[in-house]
């Protein structure tokens, strides 16, 4: 084994005093990328993430991943806050980290503009980042952690809803709903989407006042699939608990959230020097979906597994690494 787990505490603690940046354990399993060669040997970087359960994982995926293609990488995922880890990268103080085309457009950018079409947002995200910070946003991965709303499966089916659309369809009194307080009063949020779904709020024809209940964001998820108070919940689409809840998520069929696609963001200049990066890089994006990060999320969240087992589990059940087997011989 070329790779050992990743850097030294002090190592971390000198790089990244200025910014205040912290590790969430600063390690990553040992491996290999199959075959003999090391595409990255001698390439020195810094992985940083976020400190939610999907960040950590994309950053451990990641990290592992370059380091077994012979890359030095030095794990910062699980940086506090979203600003840290951002501004590590403002800073150059980090390299690559997992972003999503939604906070960059609304939080980076207070940009007001709604568009429906992942790609075109993507495309306007990569311009300003690169033109402003000099950050190139790899195209983007093949999931969205949006905003969506989700009922139980007997629900769906008694209803006969597959569609927000449908939901409109029903009768006022089938149109209830669960939320939690930051979701109803957002600009993007609920009362909005109501309104393009042609169903108001506080309308008697439309959604009435009593048919919402508000509550913690936790608390929506096994509300919706008891369906008490509500036949319908709103959850994040990539959510662990929607397969562990067996919860059905309605197509927004009138595209009403912006799109919040995950995308790895590399500091242009080291694409510029190692542009085999994006080519690795690339090769995690095209295997994530919704339903994958679903199942990685749940394992974590739900089953209790450390994100960085769960990273390397992934990372060769698809065969992109190989390494010892409960201590056998190293199988690539």
């Amino acid at each position: 084994m070329r790779r050992r787990l990743a850097a030294l505490a002090l190592g971390i603690v000198a790089l990244t005093s200025g910014c205040g940046l912290v590790s969430s354990s600063g390690t990553f399993h040992d491996a290999d990328i199959p075959g003999p060669a090391s595409p990255l040997e001698g390439v020195k970087l810094v992985v940083t993430s976020k400190s939610f359960t999907e960040g950590v994982l994309l950053g451990k995926i990641t990290a592992e991943y370059l380091s077994a293609a012979g890359a030095d990488v030095i794990d910062l995922t699980g940086a506090p806050g979203s600003a840290s880890s951002r501004q590590a990268q403002l800073n150059g103080d980090a390299d690559v980290l997992w972003e999503y085309t939604g906070t960059a457009w609304v939080n980076y950018h207070n940009k007001t503009e709604s568009i429906s079409d992942p790609q075109a947002l993507w495309h306007k995200v990569h311009d300003i980042e690169k033109a402003d910070y000099n950050l190139e946003w790899l195209p983007p991965a093949k999931f969205n952690d949006t905003y969506g709303f989700a009922a139980s499966k007997p629900t769906a089916q008694r209803l006969a809803v597959k569609t927000l659309s449908d939901v409109a369809k029903l009768p006022v009194a089938d149109r209830t709903f669960c939320v939690d307080d930051e979701f109803f009063s957002r600009s993007d949020g609920f009362v909005p989407m109501l309104q393009k779904y042609g169903i108001p709020y506080n309308d008697p024809n439309g959604v009435p006042s009593n048919n919402v209940t508000r509550m913690d964001a936790g608390v929506v998820y096994t509300s919706t699939a008891k369906s008490e108070p509500c036949n319908f919940g709103m959850v994040y689409t990539t959510d662990g608990r929607i397969k562990n809840l067996d919860l059905v998520v309605l197509t927004d069929d009138q595209r009403f959230f912006l799109p919040y696609s995950g995308s790895a963001v590399v500091r242009a200049a080291v694409i510029e020097a190692h542009p085999e990066v994006r080519v690795f890089l690339a090769n995690i994006s095209e295997r994530l979906t919704d339903d994958v990060m679903q199942d990685l999320n749940g394992k974590v969240d739900i089953s209790g597994e450390d994100p960085a087992d769960v990273a390397h589990d992934w990372l060769q059940q698809h065969g992109l690494i190989c390494s010892p087997l409960h201590g056998q011989p190293e199988i690539c």
